[in-house]
């Protein structure tokens, strides 16, 4: 059966289902769901490109700030958790770098949060040494070390609101097809925009990401001493409910097209929203966790020495004229097209401060915060 069929079925069942249901059953349904489905999704065969699979230098300079975390933490055991590691060649290439420190290698635990079995069984063909995977990051508390995410929360299921007379939320009806309907919004969604002060002109369509709030609480509590690296695409509250995206931010992917309309290619495509890194600091705050700055993922590259690693690995491989070429190409992708549109989000819990090599230069930080 079909995956739309199935979500009908449920609404015939329950009457309208919010929004958020419908994003977290288009995405996540045992089996049928985008994320749980065999399908290629990265790459050229798939919907979207991410940066870990255009360079390993990508997850080298990730690998490089990891190793500056470990060495700032006391240089003891240290447990990196990667939220959705995708294909798994995040994981690899980082660990790839960290393998020529031994001391930190031989320290250095890698657990995978993986709630996709496709996914999971993706990434252990590619895995095979200093990793674990898990459900659920209750299996690990109390640890020192690094959470570390890449395009994760843009995926969340969001609740989708529109700003009448009050505050009220989108849900999915049946009406021989998908149909949109608006039910007055309750307490949670309420408190989420009078908490981050957020104030929405009449007609404003806007995303809320209660599964962040959760989410940060939940690994602010897990980890014992260090830090919280996100890495994906959105704003700080006061430029993402700009009047130009009065519409929100939702997106989907497929076939490496992109469109803003969720309820075609159910099951067979991405649905993402930009993420709200006002939100990710705030409540983390609440949490015990500091916020060190945001930065531009170009940002953070160069400051990490990007371009001369690229050209170290290239000359050890003889290939001048490739290098070149892979300059430009990276350059116009990891740096300018996916550089400005991307940030990383530091967080830190139990340290004495952030001096971190990707932060340390105020002409990097976009916001200290």
């Amino acid at each position: 059966m079909e995956l739309s069929e199935i979500i009908k079925q449920r609404i015939d069942r329950e009457g309208p289902i919010s929004f958020r249901d419908f994003m977290e059953m288009a995405l996540y349904y045992p089996g049928l769901g985008y994320y749980d489905n065999n399908s290629e999704k990265i790459g050229k065969g798939g919907d979207f490109y991410t940066s870990a699979n255009l360079t390993p230098v990508f997850g080298a300079m990730i690998g490089k700030q990891l190793e500056e975390m470990w060495h700032l933490t006391g240089e003891d055991d240290f447990t990196i958790v990667e939220y959705g590691a995708g294909t798994g060649m995040l994981c690899h290439d980082i660990l790839e770098y960290l393998h020529d420190n031994s001391g930190l290698y031989n320290k250095v635990h890698y657990a995978i949060i993986e709630k996709s079995g496709p996914m999971r069984e993706k990434e252990k063909t590619l895995l095979h040494e200093k990793v674990s995977w898990h459900k659920s990051i209750d299996e690990l508390k109390g640890f020192t070390g690094c959470i570390l995410s890449n395009e994760l929360i843009d995926n969340f299921p969001v609740h989708q609101v529109v700003m009448q007379d009050e505050l009220m939320e989108v849900f999915v009806d049946d009406k021989n097809g998908f149909a949109e309907l608006l039910r007055p919004a309750g307490d949670a969604l309420k408190d989420y925009v009078t908490e981050l002060n957020v104030t929405l002109p009449e007609g404003y369509r806007a995303e809320i990401n209660i599964e962040a709030v959760r989410w940060i609480a939940d690994i602010a509590k897990a980890l014992k001493k260090g830090y919280v690296m996100t890495i994906d695409y959105g704003y700080l509250s006061d430029s993402l409910y700009k009047p130009h995206r009065s519409r929100g931010t939702l997106l989907c992917y497929h076939k490496h097209q992109i469109n803003d309309e969720p309820y075609i290619n159910i099951g067979k495509q991405d649905i993402t929203a930009h993420v709200n890194f006002s939100a990710l600091c705030h409540w983390g705050e609440k949490s015990g966790l500091a916020c060190c700055g945001l930065i531009s993922q170009a940002d953070f590259l160069l400051a990490l020495g990007f371009k001369d690693h690229l050209r170290k690995t290239a000359a050890a491989a003889g290939g001048i004229a490739q290098l070149a070429v892979q300059e430009v190409m990276l350059t116009r992708t990891l740096l300018v097209e996916m550089g400005s549109k991307f940030k990383v989000l530091i967080q830190q819990k139990g340290m004495p401060g952030c001096e971190l090599s990707a932060l340390r230069k105020p002409d990097f930080l976009l916001s200290s915060l």
